[in-house]
């Protein structure tokens, strides 16, 4: 199963050398490809730069991942850009099924 609705992975991180394991507390990204390279998703509490150059996928992994935590996981999130405005984005990401005026409508009524 891809989700586990309402759920956080809690995965052992990989043996470093010269340091003990240790359990590392991660959020899923709802990716199955990434969850499981990164051992559970993203490290909880902690930023994570993800860095490449123009139409890499950057904005599309931090919308998949922000979809998935709203519709999935129930976790609330913001998307900055600097070069893109709101209705870019939402129409970018449409024809992958992303409603994003939508979710950001529902947060709004959900949330007052």
């Amino acid at each position: 199963m891809l989700f586990n609705s309402g759920q956080h992975a809690r995965r052992e991180s990989s043996r470093v050398p010269g340091n003990r394991t240790r359990d590392l507390p991660k959020s899923l990204t709802g990716i199955r490809g990434l969850d499981e390279i990164t051992l559970g998703g993203l490290p909880r509490g902690r930023p994570t730069l993800v860095c490449g150059g123009p139409g890499s996928g950057k904005t599309l992994l931090g919308l998949t991942f922000l979809v998935n935590g709203v519709l999935h996981f129930g976790e609330p999130g913001v998307l900055m850009t600097f070069e893109e405005n709101a209705e870019e984005v939402a129409s970018d990401v449409a024809s992958l099924g992303f409603d994003i005026p939508d979710l950001i409508s529902s947060a709004t009524t959900t949330s007052c």
